[in-house]
C-alpha cells in the first residue's frame, strides 16, 4: 500500500512540474502590426480551436450561442461580447474559454481584427 501510494504521489509531482512553463516568451508572441488581420487567416481557428467545443450547433455544456461560422463570430465582435468574454481573467465571471484566459497575443490578434473591421477574406 505504501508502495502503490509513493507511486501515485511521484507520479503527480512529475505531471505537476512538466506541465509548468516559466518562459513568459513561450506564453507571448507579438502578433505583427503590419499585416491585417481577417477571419479566415487567423480568427477562425482561434474560435474553432478554443469556442466550438462549446459554441457548437446545437451548442454543448449550456453555451448560449453557436459561433461556428463568420456571421455568427461577427455579430458577438460587434456588440462587444466576444472581447469582453476573452478578456476577463480565468475564474472570473462569464470568462472564456472557461479552461483558462487565452494568451494575450491571441486576445491581441482578436482585438485588432475587430478594429481593422473584422474583415472574413
Amino acid at each position: 500500500m505504501k508502495s502503490t501510494l509513493k507511486t501515485i504521489f511521484t507520479v503527480s509531482i512529475l505531471l505537476l512540474i512538466g506541465c509548468s512553463n516559466d518562459s513568459e516568451s513561450d506564453l507571448i508572441e507579438s502578433i505583427d502590426e503590419e499585416t491585417p488581420v481577417s477571419y479566415n487567416a487567423t480568427i477562425r481557428s482561434i474560435i474553432n480551436n478554443n469556442c466550438v467545443g462549446c459554441h457548437s450547433d446545437p451548442t454543448q455544456n449550456g453555451a448560449p450561442f453557436p459561433l461556428i461560422n463568420y456571421d455568427q463570430v461577427l455579430v458577438r465582435a460587434e456588440n462587444g461580447q466576444l472581447l469582453r468574454a476573452i478578456s476577463r481573467q480565468t475564474g472570473e465571471a462569464r470568462a472564456m474559454p472557461p479552461s483558462g484566459r487565452l494568451p494575450q497575443a491571441t486576445i491581441d490578434a482578436i482585438d485588432k481584427w475587430i478594429q481593422e473591421g473584422a474583415i472574413e477574406q
